[in-house]
């Protein structure tokens, strides 16, 4: 087994919440790739974080959280920024983000701050999320794209209020496009999917990207479970456990860090049926993650998973 290097921003959240009637919003580490090394981590797998933290008290705190639950930091730069905050509101267990900051901490990755050792390195290279919206850090995750030697996954993780207008959803819709051209997995939500190809099913969605090249496609449907496409077979979707949910802060990454951990550990599936089952486990974590508050910290061990749903 080797190690994901998972490339794309570190933030500090700040939930909203209500303790003994007083509206109050409680500081929790996050960002989608980096839950996704943690939950990597955490499944067993071995990770990367490679992004830009900020020189200040939370830039420090998450790289003592990291490297507290296992994750590697050689990739990461410190920058002459605050950490970037994101308030996350509910309605009922979704999150909504709203980002606070400028320069954003975690956009200030170049292309010349790659470890390339590290990225030639890497069975897996995970590349997404809100950075791919910074012109530094696309140009970073381009190269890194473009000289890794292991598996490329990609995971949009779209947050509409970051995009101004028609014209930035259009560029993001083209970075999709550049980069599942060269996936082995691209992993995206149904908002995703409806944000970037409107009017489109899901099923269908799925299928352009592979058409475009990716090799296999999961789009994650909520509580209805995913979709995925993979080989030559028709899309099929998988069902997602019954759980209690609380919070689904996290559950999206939960997915791909159960994929990225699966890759790891047992490679590429040979066949539709190996993706099934893949998928199948990442929606159970995800079910997990889903029953706790917060992102990061709510993701689970293989025991854990085991013991909640059975082996």
């Amino acid at each position: 087994m080797g190690y994901a290097m998972v490339l794309g921003e570190a933030l500090v959240d700040l939930l909203d919440g209500d303790v003994d009637g007083e509206r109050v919003y409680r500081q929790a580490i996050g960002g989608g790739p980096l839950n996704v090394a943690v939950g990597v981590t955490r499944l067993g797998g071995a990770a990367e974080f490679v992004g830009s933290l900020g020189d200040d008290v939370l830039g420090q705190r998450i790289r003592d959280f990291l490297t507290g639950v296992g994750v590697g930091l050689a990739g990461a730069v410190t920058v002459d920024a605050p950490t970037t905050l994101a308030v996350v509101t509910y309605a009922g267990a979704e999150p909504d983000f709203r980002f606070y900051g400028e320069p954003r901490s975690y956009g200030l990755l170049g292309p010349d701050d790659l470890d390339l050792a590290l990225t030639d390195g890497a069975d897996v290279l995970y590349c997404g999320s809100i950075v791919l919206l910074e012109p530094g850090t696309l140009a970073a995750a381009r190269r890194a794209w473009s000289l890794a030697t292991g598996l490329r996954v990609l995971d949009p993780n779209v947050r509409p209020r970051l995009l101004d207008g028609p014209a930035a959803l259009d560029g993001l819709r083209q970075v999709v496009a550049e980069f599942a051209a060269g996936a082995h997995l691209v992993k995206l939500s149904s908002a995703d999917a409806a944000l970037l190809y409107p009017g489109e099913p899901v099923e269908g969605v799925a299928a352009y990207l592979r058409e475009l090249g990716a090799s296999t496609v999961v789009v994650t449907l909520g509580a209805a479970g995913a979709v995925l496409a993979a080989a030559e077979a028709d899309p099929v979707r998988v069902p997602a456990p019954k759980v209690n949910a609380v919070d689904a802060t996290g559950a999206g990454d939960s997915v791909m860090a159960a994929l990225i951990a699966d890759l790891l550990r047992d490679g590429e599936p040979s066949d539709p049926a190996g993706w099934v089952d893949s998928v199948a486990f990442a929606l159970r974590v995800a079910g997990l993650v889903c029953e706790s508050p917060g992102g990061a910290t709510a993701m689970p061990t293989r025991a854990d998973v085991e013991h909640r749903f059975g082996g």
